[in-house]
């Protein structure tokens, strides 16, 4: 990775997080405050998530309008898939996981600077879900079931 592209990556990265940490998304308290449209709900964070889909539409639409990015020769983006029930369970682990800890991960990663003993303990358990994730996921074929690829 060059110099400049280093420097951009740690720059939008510091940014990300100090918009995390001013919005109050670092909370969990808020953020299950957020989650819990039937009880006592805080909207405010609909605004941080609102704000964030209008940054992120204007970068989206520059983006469309470049050959390439700044720092790179090629956008690399994911390739488009249908809707199946892996992503369903994927998603519906992840929102119970969010509102159980008050945590996703960019926030979790974000909160490091605190030193909260439940954060730490939020990011090692969400590492080692990647890894057993990874590790049983790019199986050849194991125990008559089929690699999922």
């Amino acid at each position: 990775m060059t110099g400049a592209r280093m420097i951009a990556a740690g720059l939008s990265g510091v940014t990300f997080g100090l918009g995390l940490a001013l919005s109050g998304m670092l909370d969990p308290q808020r953020v299950r405050g957020f989650l819990d449209i039937f009880g006592d709900w805080d909207p405010s964070l609909a605004f941080v998530l609102g704000g964030a889909v209008a940054v992120a539409s204007v970068g989206v639409q520059i983006a469309r309008r470049m050959n390439r990015p700044a720092f790179d020769d090629d956008f690399h983006l994911p390739a488009t898939r249908p809707i199946d029930g892996k992503l369903i369970a994927g998603a519906a682990m992840f929102g119970v996981g969010w509102g159980m800890a008050g945590l996703c991960p960019g926030p979790a990663v974000a909160s490091i600077s605190l030193g909260v003993p439940k954060t730490l303990v939020f990011l090692a358990a969400m590492l080692a879900g990647m890894a057993m994730h990874d590790r049983n996921s790019f199986r050849p074929f194991s125990r008559g079931r089929m690699a999922h690829h």
